[in-house]
């Protein structure tokens, strides 16, 4: 096929792509009549790059530019893309193991951390921003892959831990949050119980996580709203040693997973437990002996030998005073309810007798005995740990903490608009891989998720329509100084 130029009746250039059959010249396509050089330009641009879609053949000179065509004047802008996060968020991806997951589930998981939305949101979002188009079907086909892509990916996440992160299975953090329906509608799954929302009419679910030493997360379960937190540890810790064939294993958690019956499951499976203490449970003679050594030293520590482990307690000046004033306000909103006995609610220092309402003076007297002591349980002999490496091990549950901070602010887990299992557990899903990506992100970079993402959108492709073509043109920007370290801290590509 050739390009023709004919001149017209009106002295114009016609300007007409041919092509010769049988010594026969037939006109395939007239692109227009030229009554000048810049216009004849133009013509002759749009017929070289409509015989080369039309041929389907590709240049064979390399320096043959598909922009070529591209004039201002004859160009619209029409909005931008967002490709060079999406890339990037593809990469890290790839780099974590995730490569071989659904593209859908991968693109929902991208456009969590970029900005969060419904799913059937998500799929117009990553439309609008990037250009990628998913139908509704997809959608509804993933979810009930979901519990076999669970596994899938813990493993994969574990994998990366260990060859990344030099992970050993030696200590890995453990808790549980809550998350919400805005709905107030119960079923098996979605429950009434204690919210840490402060939702507690609205039905819940309760998520474990265990994140290791730097706050990476590598393992979740779900369970039903109304679970008694402390009834969820032994089940998710016992199923990931057993799955992982792990022989020695701590596990660090707050103070409401300890009981009798947890530190027995403990003990019989063999696994190494740190613990946070409930310190008013502790009898009045162990609290004695603790006030006694302790002495109000900043910094000093005993180790008491109990049932439920070693019990190690430390004195800190700054917590006293931070027990000090919560106890005080206590016992001023106490002391309103006594004189007030109309306005009666139960409080923590006050009492019944008959049906008069009065202050728990020997509830107050043992609080004031455990201001600024912080009690720790721990099978892991003094040999092995001294009370410094535990209540330091113990202190980390602050990564765990950060965890959940991220995914309810940064990725807004909640509240949740599903109400049937199998979606709300896909949204747990992709909620636990984006927190995977962030807290890579955050531990290579020293960067918020937050941060990374504010510094991705402001590097954005421009789009141009060229009316010569028709065609759609993506000018591509340049990283910001910022992102370029970014990029240089990640080993990602430039």
């Amino acid at each position: 096929m050739k390009i023709r130029v004919v001149k017209t009746a009106s002295k114009a250039k016609a300007v007409q792509a041919v092509q010769y059959q049988k010594n026969k010249r037939i006109i395939v396509r007239h692109f227009g009549s030229a009554h000048n050089e810049q216009e004849l330009g133009d013509l002759l641009l749009t017929a070289k790059e409509w015989i080369k879609d039309f041929s389907g053949q590709l240049s064979i000179f390399p320096d043959d530019n598909p922009n070529l065509l591209l004039h201002i004047n004859h160009c619209t802008f029409i909005g931008v893309y967002y490709n060079f996060y999406y890339r990037l968020a593809g990469w890290i991806q790839n780099e974590l193991g995730f490569g071989d997951l659904p593209e859908l589930l991968r693109d929902l998981v991208s456009m969590r951390i970029f900005e969060s939305a419904s799913k059937l949101r998500s799929l117009e979002l990553l439309e609008q921003y990037f250009g990628i188009i998913h139908q509704r079907k997809s959608y509804y086909k993933l979810t009930p892959e979901c519990l076999t892509i669970k596994e899938r990916v813990e493993n994969k996440a574990l994998l990366f831990v260990k060859n990344s992160y030099c992970f050993n299975y030696d200590l890995l953090f453990y808790d549980v949050t809550t998350l919400y329906f805005e709905t107030f509608t119960e079923d098996e799954l979605r429950r009434n119980g204690f919210s840490k929302d402060n939702k507690s009419r609205q039905p819940q679910i309760l998520v474990a996580l265990m994140v290791t030493k730097e706050g990476f997360p590598i393992a979740y379960e779900v369970f039903s709203g109304n679970t008694f937190e402390g009834h969820t540890m032994i089940p998710v810790v016992k199923d990931f040693v057993s799955k992982n064939k792990v022989k020695e294993f701590t596990v660090v958690a707050d103070a409401a997973m300890i009981s009798a019956e947890n530190i027995k499951e403990l003990k019989k499976n063999h696994i190494h437990y740190i613990v946070g203490a409930r310190m008013g449970n502790l009898s009045g003679e162990i609290i004695a002996n603790i006030d006694k050594t302790l002495s109000g030293e900043d910094g000093k520590s005993i180790r008491i030998v109990t049932d439920d482990g070693d019990l190690i307690c430390s004195y800190s000046s700054v917590r006293y005073r931070k027990d000090k004033y919560e106890m005080e306000k206590q016992i001023e909103k106490a002391k309103y309810v006594v004189q007030n006995p109309g306005k009666h609610k139960k409080l923590k220092f006050t009492k019944t007798k008959g049906e008069e309402i009065e202050l728990n003076q020997k509830l107050i007297a043992k609080t004031q005995k455990l201001l600024g002591i912080k009690g720790y349980y721990t099978d892991l002999e003094e040999s092995r740990a001294s009370n410094q490496i535990i209540m330091e091990r113990y202190h980390e549950l602050y990564r765990i903490e950060q965890a959940f901070r991220i995914s309810k602010s940064d990725l807004q887990t909640r509240p949740i608009f599903h109400y049937k299992e199998e979606p709300i557990k896909l949204h747990i899903l992709i909620c636990f891989i984006a927190l995977i990506i962030s807290k890579h992100i955050e531990l290579k970079t020293g960067d918020s998720i937050k941060r990374f993402v504010a510094e991705s959108k402001k590097i954005t492709d421009g789009r141009l329509l060229n009316h010569l073509t028709n065609k759609e043109i993506i000018i591509k920007a340049k990283p910001t100084d910022k992102m370029v370290h970014i990029l240089h801290k990640l080993n990602a590509p430039h």
